[in-house]
């Protein structure tokens, strides 16, 4: 899956057209602030700096990665308008949020189009656009193991959905990470109990001996 760099400059966003959340010029937002940008997740906002690009000089707004692995963004202030940044969500949407992991959500059959799909939902900018693809991903390793590239996106897709929460409630990112797991394992559970009472056939308690 294709993303913004860490630590490159970002020239624009390939599916701003496709935000669907309210989107923020980042020159609105006071340095220290934290913002989230899409494909990326929360940042932490820095100083305007300059650069020399292409011979010319061009000011950059200057984006601190918080998902824990580090990194920095360099968005230019005249393309800061059109890359769907958005505040954090509100601390009252977490409950909503974790009631649609626990919803069921089919992934489409073929895995170009779970690619395509999966794509546009990381670049809304929406972390319940992210919690679907926690919620499909996780229904499809129940029937089969996730490819490398697709447990890839499941794990970057967890990270940031983490990241969000942790930053909106205070809360830190280990705590946040067994929040989910347990949502998803609930999930799974559930999953089982429905499929072993469809079949006759129990996938949860060990065969007797």
């Amino acid at each position: 899956m294709s993303g913004v760099g860490l630590g490159s400059i970002v020239p624009d966003h390939r599916f701003a057209a496709e935000v669907q959340m309210p989107s923020l010029s980042l020159t609105a937002l006071p340095v220290g602030s934290t913002a989230v940008y899409p494909g990326q997740g929360p940042c932490r906002i820095g100083r305007a700096v300059k650069k020399v690009v292409d011979g010319r000089g061009m000011m950059f707004h200057h984006l601190t990665v918080l998902d824990g692995r580090g990194g920095e963004l360099f968005v230019p202030v005249e393309k800061a308008c059109a890359i769907g940044v958005r505040l954090l969500m509100k601390e009252s949407e977490v409950p909503e949020l974790m009631a649609h992991l626990r919803k069921r959500a089919k992934p489409a059959d073929n895995w170009k189009q779970r690619s395509n799909d999966n794509l546009k939902l990381f670049n809304s900018g929406s972390a319940f656009d992210l919690a679907e693809v926690i919620a499909s991903l996780s229904e499809l390793r129940e029937n089969k193991p996730l490819s490398l590239g697709e447990s890839g996106t499941f794990e970057r897709a967890k990270r940031l959905l983490i990241c969000e929460i942790s930053e909106v409630t205070g809360e830190p990112k280990a705590m946040v990470e067994e929040q989910v797991d347990q949502v998803l394992n609930e999930k799974t559970a559930i999953s089982l109990i429905v499929l072993n009472e469809k079949t006759g056939i129990s996938l949860i308690d060990p065969p007797t001996l």
